[in-house]
């Protein structure tokens, strides 16, 4: 066999119940980053998302009410997309999770085992 190099793929985590109810208290707080229009879940707001994912772990995207895709489905596309957790969706905020390891470990969020 030939030797390949293979890319260390990020994979999603798994949540426990005790996980996500901590996630879901610390995300009550938090105001959404992520605002999707009209146009719906196009590349720039999946790039937004991941962007604001590398500087926080926890964040809220927010549906407008002119967005075209269904609350649903839109939670699924953008964790799908962006290979994060859906921790909650609550009418049509989002609250989506992805662990970062290069962050300080002041800003990183420690769950519960």
């Amino acid at each position: 066999m030939a030797d390949k190099k293979k890319k260390k793929a990020k994979s999603t985590p798994t949540l426990n119940s005790r996980q996500i109810r901590h996630l879901r208290s610390l995300g009550h707080h938090l105001d959404p980053v992520v605002l999707v229009g009209r146009e719906g879940i196009s590349e720039s707001v999946i790039q937004s998302v991941r962007d604001a994912l590398k500087t926080r772990e926890l964040l809220k995207v927010k549906l407008g009410q002119n967005c075209p895709v269904g609350k649903k489905e839109a939670a699924t596309e953008v964790a799908v997309r962006t290979g994060a957790v859906l921790v909650q969706l609550i009418g049509k905020t989002i609250l989506l999770y992805q662990p970062n390891d290069d962050l300080p470990e002041k800003q990183r969020i420690t769950l519960p085992r």
